[in-house]
């Protein structure tokens, strides 16, 4: 293994080994915007192996992530209130949403895959925003945060900290372990050459759908997470700029790293945060750092710390 190699391996223990001490030296603000901070990150995660292994670029991602916290949020409304029912529920419906809209989306190629994804992705934005019974357009608010077997372990926010960097951790090495598997290899292989991916009797399609899937399904864990952070859940939660604000993480992170993803979703909401506290109009100054970002890093910030070609295909 060459030093780059060693490099980009490193840099995932490093961020989860930082995330997992900065409550040491964080207060309340400050967890609650890392806790922000690491949910998108699950969310990027997600979007990135379908994005950067399968090529697959979806404007209907955020849908599903919204999905996950509605889930919480109707079901909290309902009376059911804990994890260990909640959040199944919410993958579960993500899950199926993906499923559903990607047999469709998932015929076609290029732009009109991302027209596909984003008019299936307003669809769902429009349906919640007529869910009259749950709030509509102005939203649904959590009484409190969802217990775990009974305990409302979830309202101390250490723990809440280290919940989601631990469902953090496994999405990663879950998403890690299949984009090097043979799984993986086949998305990868049809990204890079179709037609010849199936002159070897390998048909594509069930593959990327299968991580259509689960991608989509780990958008709602993500959802679900958000849903408990904010106690609040809103049909912007499922808009388009929400699942553009994900494709600038993994492209500001680096496209088919993973651990990009989550250096871009820190990257992201830190800086917003940062910005935000120097001028209400912080966006004029993101959009231009991110242009620079894109066009002198080539490869995002997983190249910058992990050498040259950041990206890590196992």
């Amino acid at each position: 293994m060459n030093t780059t190699s060693m490099r980009r391996a490193a840099i995932p223990l490093i961020l989860f080994a930082l995330l997992a001490v900065a409550p040491l030296a964080s207060d309340g603000y400050t967890l609650s915007l890392l806790a922000r901070a690491m949910i998108f990150a699950l969310a990027a995660v997600s979007l990135d192996f379908i994005l950067g292994y399968g090529a697959l670029v979806s404007f209907g991602h955020a849908a599903t992530m919204g999905i996950g916290a509605y889930a919480v949020g109707i079901l909290a409304e309902e009376g059911i209130g804990d994890a260990l029912v909640a959040f199944p529920a919410a993958m579960a419906a993500a899950g199926l949403f993906a499923l559903v809209t990607g047999a469709i989306s998932l015929k076609t190629r290029g732009v009109y895959f991302i027209m596909i994804t984003l008019a299936f992705g307003q669809m769902a934005y429009f349906v919640t925003q007529s869910l009259s019974a749950y709030g509509g357009d102005d939203g649904l608010s959590l009484a409190v945060r969802s217990t775990i077997a009974g305990h409302r372990w979830l309202r101390d926010p250490l723990i809440f900290h280290y919940v989601i960097l631990g469902l953090l951790a496994l999405t990663f090495l879950f998403c890690r372990m299949l984009v090097r598997a043979p799984f993986g290899r086949v998305l990868e292989g049809a990204k890079e050459n179709e037609r010849r991916m199936r002159a070897l009797g390998v048909n594509p399609y069930p593959y990327r759908l299968i991580a259509f899937t689960l991608a989509g399904a780990l958008a709602g864990l993500a959802g679900a997470l958000f849903a408990n952070l904010t106690e609040f859940v809103s049909p912007a939660y499922l808009s388009w700029y929400r699942s553009g604000e994900l494709i600038v993480m993994v492209v500001a992170g680096g496209v088919g790293t993973l651990y990009g993803a989550i250096l871009g979703a820190l990257g992201v909401v830190l800086a917003e945060e940062g910005l935000s506290l120097i001028t209400e109009h912080w966006r004029i100054l993101f959009g231009p750092l991110l242009v620079l970002i894109v066009l002198f890093t080539r490869g995002g910030l997983a190249a910058v710390l992990g050498g040259k070609g950041g990206a890590d295909r196992g």
